[in-house]
């Protein structure tokens, strides 16, 4: 009989979190634009842990699928690069929204289940 499985804690699951961070980052690239450490920083404040080199992989990704596009903006001595979500993005993230809803209908105020149809089996 095989062994279950140890949880290690939250880096197991990190790939679940990867969609919801794109997700998070689209939301806001589409409502006013943002730069990278800046999203660090509001992840953080919804509990997500998530360093530059995991964040900027993501956004350059996300820019190179057409969902993002960046420009350098001075900022003082500094430049920063912005992030604003394309049309495709938005598109993408009205989709996302619509099977979000569903989902979360599902998931967290446990709809009540559906009736099968008859034979079939679970």
């Amino acid at each position: 009989m095989p062994k279950p499985q140890k949880s290690h804690g939250a880096r197991n699951d990190q790939d679940l979190y990867g969609g919801l961070i794109r997700l998070h980052i689209l939301h806001h690239a589409a409502k006013e634009g943002l730069y990278g450490q800046w999203m660090i920083e509001e992840l953080a404040h919804h509990g997500y842990k998530i360093s530059a080199g995991t964040l900027y992989p993501m956004l350059h990704g996300m820019e190179r699928k057409g969902y993002l596009k960046s420009r350098k903006k001075r900022n003082g001595r500094t430049y920063r690069r912005f992030y604003r979500a394309t049309p495709l993005g938005r598109k993408a993230l009205s989709l996302v929204r619509t099977r979000l809803n569903e989902l979360f209908d599902e998931v967290a105020r446990k709809r009540r289940k559906r009736v099968k149809p008859a034979g079939k089996q679970s």
